[in-house]
């Protein structure tokens, strides 16, 4: 079954004034899907580098197999080919024509310098993450244009069934398409658990020599267990017998290939205290619970890591939401030295919306004492402060705060209420 996918109306624009598009994300997130379905009806050729034979005339003749290409092509599975980026770089100074080369890639580059530099200036950039909950229910979306409404939120598109067991089971299942197309937990969850094994073994390998690379898998784990927790490398490193600084490198090929994201702090000068370490989450909640072997009702009799598991669920959407949006949307988060935090904070255009997750039904005003600190340190620049949590209804805390159910990130908003 195919989805609408957020990002490509952006594909769209980016093909008529960009020389060069990455398309880049996890493995079988959807990109040769969406580069395909959409590109070749435009006169696109189709190449992929996971086919050995492509693979190896590429490697042996750069320069002459992209002399060959023709006019419009997509290149899948680029990382595969560094030696491809000189050449390209060279044809694109000869001939500017927008749209020319889509590149497609299940390792980020823009993490690899000696790859993306290449290309630097003559690029575009969309990521592809696994499929959100609006792509999956066909939701026309809006809901992070709608927080930066404006002054007074309207709440009268905010309203959701509470979703209850649906949370989890949506958790469970992730965003995967080829694991969705599954039939019950138990089949979903042996996908994602051959997925790790394969992308680890496969395009972990290809980026770095690694002497023990079975370790791997059990750090992901590890990992999985801790999503939404700040990252800290000696708690990692402990039960593995790892140097801190193999940790490190480890994390970043995680990374690398799109089964980790790091998530920043959020900073401003006048704010001395603020913790400075970043949050460790996984890519796709379905993934991780895949990895600790956990069901919907195991998962939801365990409230701390059900409690994590929601947070990573709800900033995974958030991302995945705003990759389709005009402008980039900065996501942080807010925790300081006296114990206030925020999971999120989005920013757009000066202004910040400050997010907290909650997985229970019910919120009451001290769920928003980590946002009111921030409004506090943010001053003008805090437009609204949101408390996410498993209810139906949408309330009005006063002084700009609401409290929204998680069900509602799905919702279609009319273009007048963004």
């Amino acid at each position: 079954m195919q989805y609408p996918r957020l990002v490509q109306r952006l594909l769209g624009e980016a093909i008529r004034d960009s020389p060069v598009v990455l398309i880049h994300g996890p493995r079988q997130s959807g990109k040769t899907t969406l580069a395909r379905t959409f590109l070749e009806p435009l006169g696109y050729t189709y190449y992929s580098f996971d086919t050995e034979s492509m693979l190896n005339a590429a490697s042996a003749d750069p320069e002459g197999f992209v002399a060959d290409l023709p006019d419009k092509v997509i290149l899948d599975e680029i990382q595969r080919v560094p030696q491809l980026f000189r050449s390209l770089k060279y044809q694109i100074d000869q001939n500017r024509q927008p749209g020319r080369f889509v590149l497609s890639g299940s390792a980020n580059i823009l993490l690899l310098p000696q790859l993306s530099d290449s290309l630097a200036g003559r690029m575009e950039v969309l990521r592809l993450h696994p499929l959100s909950q609006t792509e999956l229910q066909r939701s026309t979306g809006g809901f992070i244009e709608h927080l930066f409404s404006s002054d007074r939120l309207d709440t009268r598109f905010l309203s959701s069934e509470r979703l209850g067991n649906a949370l989890a089971q949506r958790i469970v299942a992730g965003g995967f398409p080829a694991a969705l197309a599954r039939t019950g937990e138990p089949r979903i969850q042996r996908w994602y658990s051959d997925y790790v094994l394969s992308v680890i073994q496969r395009d972990i390998s290809e980026l770095a020599s690694i002497a023990s690379i079975d370790a791997i898998p059990r750090l992901f784990s590890i990992i999985a267990s801790n999503t939404s927790r700040l990252l800290n490398v000696a708690e990692l490193a402990s039960p593995l017998s790892i140097s801190r600084p193999t940790i490190k490198h480890y994390v970043s090929l995680l990374e690398a290939i799109f089964l980790v994201d790091i998530l920043p702090p959020w900073h401003k000068n006048l704010a001395q205290r603020l913790v400075k370490t970043p949050r460790l989450f996984c890519t796709d909640t379905g993934i991780a619970c895949a990895s600790l072997r956990q069901n919907t009702t195991s998962l939801r009799s365990m409230p701390e890591l059900y409690g994590r598991m929601v947070e990573t669920h709800v900033i995974q959407e958030l991302k995945r939401m705003s990759s389709g949006m005009d402008e980039a949307i900065d996501i942080s988060y807010f925790r300081d030295k006296d114990g206030f935090e925020v999971d999120a904070i989005l920013e757009l255009q000066g202004r910040l919306v400050g997010v907290e997750v909650k997985s229970s039904s019910t919120v009451t005003t001290s769920d928003f004492r980590g946002l009111r600190k921030l409004k506090s340190l943010a001053g003008s620049e805090f437009h609204r402060g949101i408390v996410l949590y498993d209810g139906a209804q949408a309330l009005s805390f006063g002084d700009s705060m609401y409290a929204i159910p998680i069900g509602a990130l799905s919702n279609s908003f009319p273009s007048s209420s963004r």
